[in-house]
């Protein structure tokens, strides 16, 4: 039960009877309007902003247009009061009836009140982490993994069919050097004195396992061989080492994808002459020239014919090259095979989540998909940006086990998953992230995961309380539905009602924005709401207590109240991939 979106279809009811009127031409384009909450509380419960982005193409001016609406929506089922403002703003004021019509709503929906079906069963592929397999996953992978999960999980309660996958960049140079890594640390369990690792390998103390595995299964096999002979059996097995490496960290933060698929495996199978022949019959691909690169001296550039994609016929800076100066493909050509492979399999809506050193990569990856699917897919991608692990404003840098940097594991043992994952859902993707040690241990307003769970246990704290104060009286979510409304009456109550029943616009707004982040702002919000509430009535007002042992009726209905927030927070939690603790320790 969206009630703005509700009162949206009553608002473009309304233009559809001005149309046959003919106050207003008929066709008009109603896309742009919208029926939100106003900025300002005391201004009403909904605004619609129908008369200013509709005046220019009516050709009457926004007032009068306003004052037009707001005559027919007066008549509208649930409306109290009509008000024009400023220069053609309509503000609506609802009956209380009609906010608890949605709380009777949630407790007879339970985890599937806001769920919708707007995404309409449509595929959609949700890229992320995608690390190299070359070592553990560290901090940042943290947030892109947390970022894609959420987003893959809230896609799919707004109905998108969601497809979670992974990306394996086992082609390539990096994966060559951590073969040659697990080499020398293979020679090294076997009693060689390696000295210090040579530059270009991996160093960390990770792959010394992975050594010893590969001595325990082969023996000297592949000790006194020429390369050549050992790194594609050595190389695979060290990739397989950390892929799974890579699933048990993912598993200690509770993700799971549904499909890892191998650039290996792509290139072996020709996909990507497969699709670049497709290009260069289109007249999308030719050798050429490019201009040196902003900010090289002329005489650092080696100016070479290079095999080029027409990205610039795609909205791209620059045309891209597809080939190195050895002749073997780039990765932005394997990635195009990679992107098609995903259209083929049916996505038309791909979402792609890369670290912050790929910013620079998205234009070419946008035109590509737009050329190799003639503009039959969409991909969006999202950049998360960088994660500074903070404690007491002190910043942490180095690992127990990777020496270097800070690992996925290391953060998670430290603080726990579901702290992991909702800090990491704090901001906006694109905006960097201090997650500060100290503050999420802390119990208080300024940790945001432990005033949103105290919110949910404090909720089963009152439960607890009412059975034990009044065991005849029923709390179960049919009788508390039934409840008498009419008697939450505070400020704070009506408050809350009316957050819970934002949860259906909140839900469908972060899942059309690719915007996870607006679900941790709300529940926040929410239990802001719920905490006000209680503040009120065990300090200030003991009237507005929400268990009252002398007043059955006045219980029930606070109490249905907090079982309306609880199922609401457990749900944007359980988004989040977060179980709802019941009671906090």
């Amino acid at each position: 039960m969206n009630i703005y979106a509700e009162y949206r279809n009553s608002v473009v009811e309304v233009l559809l009877a001005l149309a046959e009127e003919g106050v207003l031409p008929v066709n008009l384009d109603y896309s742009r309007v919208t029926v939100e909450p106003p900025r300002e509380a005391a201004h009403g419960d909904l605004a619609t902003n129908a008369a200013m982005v509709l005046a220019k193409q009516a050709g009457i001016k926004p007032k009068v247009l306003a004052n037009h609406l707001a005559e027919k929506l007066r008549a509208v089922g649930g409306v109290t009061h009509v008000e024009v403002a400023g220069p053609g703003f309509i503000n609506l004021r609802l009956s209380f009836d009609r906010w608890c019509e949605i709380l009777q709503a949630v407790l007879r929906s339970g985890a599937a009140f806001g769920a919708s079906d707007k995404g309409a069963g449509i595929k959609v592929n949700v890229e992320y982490v995608s690390a190299n397999p070359t070592g553990p996953l560290h901090i940042g992978h943290a947030r892109g993994t947390v970022f894609g999960d959420a987003l893959a999980s809230l896609l799919g309660k707004v109905g998108y069919e969601v497809c979670r996958e992974y990306y394996i960049n086992d082609a390539g140079a990096q994966v060559d050097a951590l073969g040659r890594s697990v080499h020398l640390r293979y020679r090294e369990v076997l009693g060689e004195e390696i000295g210090d690792i040579p530059e270009g390998l991996y160093p960390g103390e990770y792959l010394k396992p992975v050594g010893e595995a590969l001595a325990t299964r082969d023996g000297e096999k592949w000790l006194n061989s020429a390369e050549d002979f050992w790194l594609p059996t050595v190389r695979q097995f060290a990739i397989d080492a950390m892929m799974d490496l890579v699933r048990s960290d993912l598993e200690l933060l509770g993700v799971r994808h549904d499909v890892f698929t191998s650039e290996r495996e792509l290139v072996g199978a020709g996909r990507v002459e497969e699709i670049l022949e497709n290009l260069d019959n289109r007249g999308l691909i030719y050798t050429g020239v490019l201009d040196p690169p902003k900010g090289k001296k002329p005489d650092d550039w080696e100016a070479r014919p290079q095999t080029l994609f027409r990205a610039t016929n795609f909205k791209d800076d620059v045309d891209r090259p597809l080939k190195k100066s050895d002749e073997s493909w780039t990765y932005f050509a394997s990635d195009i095979a990679y992107h098609r492979d995903k259209f083929h399999r049916g996505f038309s809506e791909l979402i792609d989540v890369w670290g912050a050193d790929h910013g620079g990569y998205v234009k070419r990856m946008v035109a590509a998909t737009d050329a190799i699917t003639e503009g039959a897919a969409n991909l969006d991608v999202k950049i998360c940006q960088i994660v500074r692990l903070l404690e007491n404003g002190m910043q942490v840098r180095m690992s127990k086990r990777a020496g270097n940097f800070v690992t996925l594991r290391d953060l998670v043992e430290e603080v726990g998953p579901g702290v992991v994952r909702f800090i990491m859902l704090t901001r906006k993707n694109d905006a960097p992230l201090d997650f500060d040690l100290t503050v999420v241990k802390e119990q208080s307003r300024e940790n945001p995961v432990f005033y949103v769970q105290y919110a949910h246990a404090r909720c089963h704290s009152v439960m607890r309380m009412a059975r034990e104060a009044m065991p005849n009286l029923d709390i179960t979510n049919k009788a508390l539905g039934q409840a008498d409304f009419s008697l939450l009456r505070d400020d704070a109550e009506i408050n809350l009602i009316k957050e819970i029943a934002a949860w259906p616009r909140i839900l469908e707004n972060a899942a059309d924005s690719h915007e996870p982040h607006r679900i941790a702002f709300y529940l926040y919000d929410l239990a802001s709401a719920f905490h006000a509430l209680w503040t009120k009535g065990s300090r200030e007002n003991p009237l507005l207590r929400i268990v009252r042992d002398d007043d059955p009726s006045v219980t029930t209905a606070r109490l249905a109240l907090a079982q309306g927030m609880q199922i609401v927070i457990a749900s944007g939690l359980d988004i989040f991939g977060i179980e709802a603790v019941k009671e906090m320790r």
